[in-house]
C-alpha cells in the first residue's frame, strides 16, 4: 500500500517504493542510526531489496519504519530490522505499534516461523514486552551493545 492516507500503515516491496518514498526512509533510518547515535556505519546495506518495508506516517511525514525479512530455510525463521522512529514521534506508543502491526503481518504470512532481531542492549525491556527473548550475550556492534533476541513461533489456539 503506498497512499498517502494519514495514519495507514504501509507495506511496500522496496520496488514498489518511489524515489521519494526511499529518501524519506533512508533519511529517516540515517537521522536515528547514525546521527542521533553518533555512529558511522553502512546503514545503506543491500539488503533493503530483499525486505518488505513497513512505514507510518504522521503529518505528512515518515514517524516509523521497519523492514521484514521472509524466512528461509533451514531454519524458518522471520528476521525485523531497522526499526525507527523520528525524534519528535517518540513517546506517544508509535514504536509499539510498529511492533505490533510487523507481528500481525509475520503471524499472517509466515505461520510458525520464530522472529529473530538484533536489539540494541537498553531496548530489550522494550523487545520482550512483544515477547522477545534474549538467544545471545550483550555484544558490540557499531560500538553500540547489542543482543539477539528471539520471538517463538505462535502456537495455533
Amino acid at each position: 500500500m503506498t497512499d498517502k492516507a494519514e495514519g495507514a500503515w504501509r507495506w511496500s516491496a522496496f520496488e514498489d517504493l518511489s524515489g521519494r518514498e526511499v529518501h524519506d526512509l533512508l533519511r529517516l533510518r540515517m537521522d536515528v542510526f547514525v546521527v542521533e547515535q553518533a555512529c558511522a556505519f553502512a546503514e545503506i546495506d543491500g539488503k533493503d531489496p530483499g525486505a518488505i518495508h513497513l512505514r507510518r506516517l504522521v503529518g505528512g511525514e515518515l514517524a516509523g519504519c521497519l523492514r521484514v525479512f521472509a524466512p528461509s530455510a533451514p531454519d524458518f525463521r522471520v528476521r525485523i530490522g531497522r526499526i525507527a522512529t523520528a525524534a519528535r514521534h517518540r513517546g506517544g506508543g508509535l514504536g509499539h505499534e510498529l511492533m505490533a502491526e510487523a507481528l500481525r503481518l509475520c503471524a499472517e504470512r509466515f505461520q510458525g516461523a520464530a522472529i529473530d532481531l538484533s536489539a540494541q542492549a537498553h531496548l530489550a525491556g522494550f523487545y520482550g514486552r512483544h515477547g522477545f527473548l534474549p538467544v545471545s550475550d550483550i555484544y558490540l556492534e557499531d560500538g553500540i551493545p547489542h543482543l539477539d533476541m528471539r520471538r517463538p513461533p505462535e502456537t495455533p489456539a
